[in-house]
């Protein structure tokens, strides 16, 4: 997973996250038409300035945005989750999809054809996706309101005027919570609601976030260790000033929130989990299926699909199995890898200074897979821990577009005793480099490049190539292990098991149950994480479609490249040339490497 769970919970809110773009599709009212000179009015200029208005508006209707890109204009407000405004936003992307097309593509040059293709993509997908207010639902049991105090993980604490945006954030609150208490009120009105489940874990959140003390608060974090550039004298007021509006704005905020979800919401959520199930519900899921896989395979096709990849990889993991010299079956030897205590770490500190030696392992590798190495460093992190309990087992966090935020790899260290030592080397191929890491930043590091594409993120295309970037690890020579080997079968096994049991979810009638009991029957994944997963899937249709049809299209143009160049393929110039775009739809990736190899030949 490449994006904090709450960042992408509040965008859906607001109904701005229709393309994963995550700025540049948070559209409002248009900028005032002005006069152009002749050099504007030319095709290039034309879309160059769209782009840059686009953008800049985008910036200021969704503030949580700009503060994950590094931008810090708005760090002292939130996004304004109001039904008019959110209106707003939906008319400013019909109207942008008109102005875009009132600039001529045929006269464009073939890169700036790329970039119109690409925000035309998201634009029309933001308009199909209006129809499913998903706006109606804006607390989810991985991210909302209730976990608002997560911008501060990208937030500067560098200087007295930082923590002053910090403080006007917080006094603005009130007006965040209410409005999401006003959507939830809507939502129950039309008969869009949640699956009770997850909302039962949204509970325990906001249940966190009223606290007694200031000082326990998640918003206070930031007062609790300063800068030595923040002078002593103006430490103290900024930490009265802290408790002061935590008491008397924050927390009244949350425990009206609290009452309302308890006593009048929390009932009328409902108890099937099947998105199907909801209110124009398998439309929506048809639509989410397209979207996420930016393919047109229907969710029967995809659950085939997994079927054919559950089998194939558990012959795989018959062959693994018999290396480590384990006499028991399958399903005996993944007890044994979720219970043996040599697999587990005893505490959260040694599991993250495991996390951190296997991503020192891998750098010095990464020569054997690429010629272009990203110039940005990243991080390994804790998941902060009032989110950790529900959720994933890692996540990447990219870096400031300015380069002044590095990236940060985050895992998950809550109960350490079932997070095993054979998943490390997957899951940091996945979420750091070469995976989620190298392609933001990559991607960050495009000449000439309009800024809602060094941003923009097709799920297929991100994390399918994350999963491929899993398998690199044979090439750069890390799988020697086969412990390790198997932790690669068991992450792959998850995705394919993932087309499985979403679409079972949703579209062929599974209970939360039978979706369980599959996932423990076909992965070793412990039974906190598939739980955790299961969930996930219910929350966020049709997202986990998008890691195993993403990485089988870039193993396929892989296995093209390789027979129609025959010695002449070079895999380090393949994996740049994957990444040589940025994020795109895979029909786009799949254009871009066939005249690749085209060229080569």
């Amino acid at each position: 997973m490449s994006w904090p769970q709450a960042l992408r919970a509040a965008l859906l809110a607001a109904g701005l996250a229709a393309s994963c773009n995550m700025a540049a599709l948070a559209q409002s009212k248009a900028p005032e038409a002005k006069p152009m000179n002749t050099l504007q009015t030319q095709p290039s200029s034309r879309l160059r300035a769209l782009f840059a208005a686009e953008w800049e508006r985008s910036l200021q209707d969704s503030p949580e945005t700009a503060s994950y890109l590094g931008d810090t204009r708005f760090d002292d407000r939130w996004t304004d989750f109001s039904l008019a405004a959110i209106t707003a936003r939906e008319a400013a992307d019909r109207e942008a999809v008109l102005r875009l097309r009132a600039i001529g593509r045929s006269a464009l040059s073939e890169s700036d054809q790329l970039d119109y293709d690409i925000f035309e993509w998201q634009l029309q997908h933001a308009i199909e996706r209006q129809q499913f207010r998903e706006y109606l639902q804006p607390i989810g049991h991985q991210g909302g309101v209730q976990t608002a105090d997560g911008i501060a993980e990208v937030m500067p604490f560098g200087s007295v005027a930082d923590y002053r945006k910090w403080l006007a954030r917080l006094r603005a609150l009130p007006t965040l919570v209410d409005q999401t208490i006003a959507l939830l009120r809507e939502g129950v009105k039309q008969g869009s609601v949640p699956p009770r489940v997850l909302m039962e874990r949204a509970a325990s959140q906001i249940a966190a976030q009223v606290v007694a003390d200031p000082a326990k608060s998640p918003f206070y974090r930031p007062f609790l260790k300063f800068d030595a550039a923040i002078a002593p004298a103006d430490r103290e007021p900024l930490i009265a000033a802290a408790q002061a509006v935590i008491k008397s704005t924050v927390v009244p905020a949350y425990a009206r929130l609290q009452t309302y979800f308890n006593t009048e919401y929390l009932p009328k959520t409902r108890n099937s989990t099947a998105v199907s199930d909801a209110p124009n519900g398998r439309a929506y899921y048809d639509f989410l299926a397209r979207y996420y896989t930016s393919t047109g395979l229907n969710a029967d096709q995809i659950h085939a699909i997994g079927l054919r990849e559950v089998a194939r990889l558990r012959v795989a993991m018959e062959e693994v199995k018999q290396r480590t010299g384990f006499k028991g079956s399958l399903p005996e030897f993944f007890v044994h890898l979720r219970t043996d205590p040599k697999f587990f770490h005893a505490t959260p500190q040694a599991l993250l200074a495991a996390y951190r030696a296997t991503a020192k392992r891998i750098d010095p590798e990464l020569v054997k897979a690429f010629k272009v190495l990203s110039r940005q460093p990243y991080g390994v992190r804790a998941i902060p821990d009032n989110i950790a309990p529900d959720t994933t087992t890692a996540y990447y966090q990219p870096g400031a577009t300015d380069g002044t935020r590095a990236g940060n790899y985050y895992v998950n260290l809550y109960k350490p005793e079932t997070r095993p030592s054979w998943e490390m080397v997957p899951l940091s191929l996945h979420e750091a480099v070469p995976g989620h890491h190298f392609q933001f930043a990559r991607a960050q590091e495009m000449a000439d490049t309009p800024m809602f594409r060094k941003t923009a993120y097709f799920v297929a295309y991100g994390e399918g190539w994350a999963l491929y970037a899993e398998q690199l690890g044979f090439d750069m020579g890390l799988y020697d292990d086969p412990y390790d080997h198997f932790g690669q079968l068991t992450y792959e096994m998850w995705r394919a098991v993932r087309l499985v049991v979403d679409t079972g979810l949703h579209a062929k009638g599974w209970s939360r149950e039978r979706a369980i009991a599959y996932f423990k029957a076909h992965a070793a994944k412990t039974d906190q994480d598939i739980v955790n997963e299961v969930d996930r899937y219910i929350g966020t249709p049709a997202q986990a479609l998008a890691y195993k049809i993403g990485q089988l299209k870039i193993s396929e143009l892989r296995l093209r490249a390789g027979q129609a160049l025959g010695p002449r393929f070079d895999l380090r110039d393949f994996n740049d040339a994957v990444l040589a775009n940025g994020s795109v739809p895979l029909s786009t990736l799949e254009s871009h490497m066939d005249a690749w190899i085209a060229q080569r030949k």
